[in-house]
């Protein structure tokens, strides 16, 4: 169905103060902003508008108990400048999936996907042309109760908001494997896109930082012995002439969109794709044997990104990133279909239109 949207325009741009050869990611922000409030177990208010500040009370329920959940989506633009998004309803579905997790109230799909359409379309022209480059979406919806006490919050906003963005990672990057800190347990919110995972993981992360690497490389709650994932990526190892990455079964893994669509395309070009528990033993010992092709990760915001080392203990494993073939098929795939340079044979693409935007 179409839902009837406010739609309030700025007069004042700041699209002009854009330099888009010089992006530095998450810190330009466009015009507008969607906007809705659960209220009463119906979502209402809905509407367009320019960017502003929230004004929020000491108890919000969101600061205090944690009731926070986000998506990370990127609309690109084909040659003729047509705003495009990628895979849309499968971020409605995992946005759902992480408000349940969170005793959340969940969104239709419907409502999600064309409030991100209808949002893009009116922000198009922020959409940088250059490659590697793009305009980074950000649902998240909060907890709007103000009560101290430890309960789910009865009312909830939902906002998306949108910046151009340059690429994630400009280099390789280096993991260190972590062996005292842990991202998630079985049973746990590790496939929940919830605040607090990320919170968690900023204590870790600085300490992987100060040793010389870019992230950490998580390992399982219960033996340090099975990867799970990176701090902002899921991650993939070519061991031999088999790709591999960890199965999400558990729940301790983000169930990533890019992830997904990884596998189905490497399986389209008849490369041997394996979803299980991978040891990170298994993985020295195929460096030490020579078996080691290509590591690297996956996520909206880096897309592909190439590991060129990995510390785990006492071993450190190089690689030779300017050899990798399949980390950069995937990745030029994945580009040449949300600029339309490829046929789109799965549906993937989807158009972000403004034609649907009522105004009451």
């Amino acid at each position: 169905m179409n839902y009837k949207f406010r739609v309030s325009l700025t007069e004042n741009s700041r699209i002009t103060s854009l330099d888009f050869d010089n992006i530095p990611f998450g810190k330009v922000f466009t015009d507008h902003m969607f906007v809705a409030d659960y209220i009463d177990g119906t979502w209402t208010n809905l509407e367009i508008k320019p960017l502003e500040y929230f004004s929020v009370h000491p108890a919000n329920l969101a600061w205090h108990y944690g009731q926070s959940i986000f998506e990370g989506m990127k609309a690109s633009r084909d040659e003729e400048g047509n705003p495009l998004l990628f895979r849309p309803e499968l971020h409605a579905q995992r946005f759902n999936a992480s408000a349940e997790r969170m005793c959340m109230p969940t969104i239709p799909e419907d409502l999600f996907v064309q409030a991100i359409s209808n949002l893009v379309a009116v922000e198009k022209k922020w959409i940088p042309p250059a490659k590697g480059s793009a305009m980074y979406i950000r649902p998240f919806m909060i907890a709007t109760d103000e009560f101290i006490g430890v309960r789910p919050s009865n009312n909830y906003k939902f906002i998306i908001f949108t910046l151009p963005v340059g690429p994630y990672y400009s280099r390789p990057v280096k993991l260190k494997a972590e062996e005292t800190y842990i991202r998630a347990a079985k049973g746990g919110v590790g496939d929940a896109k919830t605040a607090g995972n990320y919170a968690a993981a900023l204590y870790p992360t600085k300490l992987a930082e100060q040793d010389g690497y870019d992230q950490v490389l998580w390992l399982d709650a219960n033996e340090f012995k099975y990867i799970q994932e990176v701090g902002t990526m899921n991650i993939f190892f070519v061991i031999g002439d088999t790709v591999i990455t960890p199965s999400t079964s558990e729940g301790t893994i983000l169930r990533g969109i890019t992830r997904r669509s990884i596998i189905a395309l490497l399986k389209d070009k008849g490369y041997k794709v394996e979803e299980r528990p991978l040891s990170i033993d298994e993985v020295v010992e195929a460096y030490d044997n020579g078996h080691l092709k290509e590591v690297f990760g996956s996520g909206t915001a880096a897309v592909v990104a190439m590991v060129n080392e990995i510390k785990y203990r006492d071993t450190i494993m190089k690689l030779d990133h300017e050899s990798y073939k399949i980390a950069k098929l995937a990745k030029q795939t994945i580009d040449d279909l949300r600029a339309r340079k490829t046929e789109d044979k799965h549906g993937w693409i989807v158009p972000a239109t403004a034609e649907n935007i009522l105004v009451s």
